[in-house]
């Protein structure tokens, strides 16, 4: 059945309120520490490749993909914030799988990278892409049913990663999913542990804190999820962790 604009819009209500800011500024840590792999035009055609990918995550790439993926169900009949864009084809998965009351916004600070995302995705008024800050975000209290962060926290300094937790359980419904995949400190037993922390602390400086601490703890305190489930894999070298709000 053909929806009228009017239901349409009821369904889906703006991504940005009136008050949203534009065009935020590219955060300091970003343009020092990862402008070679985020903002340089050679960083996106160097990176921008699936075999190397998988290779930076040890062939994990695909199996991490689809751990998050899988807690969005095979049809996504729900409305999905993806924050931060992601090298491969981690987006046009989601894209697939979006039922015809999907929705997918997709949020990142840097336009070469949305830019890029861009690229990737076959148009679709049921995506839509923001340049905002992931610790800042402009969308209302309580809009998507389900948050990704995908290798994201590792590269925020601490008060950013917290800000940007914080942002992710304001813009998620309760009762909604907010799912996170990334880093975690590998068993002694890991060969890569010590491969690892070398790569980490020459190129990834803020990776290291997530073998210190639980992503648990950068949650503000007085956030009381209605559960939180964390898995490994790897060797304990990858972490999945699901909450509901």
């Amino acid at each position: 059945m053909k929806q009228s604009a009017e239901s349409v819009a009821a369904l889906y209500p703006p991504a940005n309120p009136p008050h949203s800011k534009i065009d935020p500024a590219i955060p300091e840590y970003l343009q020092k520490v990862y402008w070679w792999a985020y903002l340089h035009p050679n960083a996106v055609r160097l990176f921008e490749r699936e075999w190397l990918v998988n290779l930076i995550l040890w062939g994990n790439f695909s199996r991490l993909r689809d751990l998050a993926l899988a807690e969005l169900g095979d049809t996504i009949d729900q409305r999905v914030l993806q924050v931060a864009c992601v090298y491969g084809d981690f987006t046009q998965r989601i894209a697939a799988r979006l039922g015809a009351q999907g929705r997918l916004d997709v949020v990142d600070v840097a336009p070469i990278q949305i830019d890029n995302l861009r690229r990737k995705l076959a148009s679709d008024d049921r995506i839509r892409l923001h340049r905002q800050d992931s610790s800042a975000l402009h969308f209302a209290d309580a809009s998507f049913d389900s948050t990704l962060l995908f290798f994201l926290l590792h590269e925020q300094p601490e008060a950013v990663r917290r800000a940007t937790l914080a942002e992710a359980i304001r813009v998620t419904r309760p009762g909604g999913k907010i799912v996170i995949v990334d880093y975690h400190s590998p068993k002694r037993s890991n060969p890569l542990r010590y491969v690892m922390k070398g790569i980490l602390k020459a190129l990834e400086p803020f990776a290291c804190d997530l073998w210190q601490k639980e992503i648990a703890s950068y949650l503000p305190s007085s956030f009381k999820p209605e559960s939180l489930v964390k898995s490994t894999c790897f060797g304990d070298l990858y972490q999945e962790i699901v909450i509901i709000r």
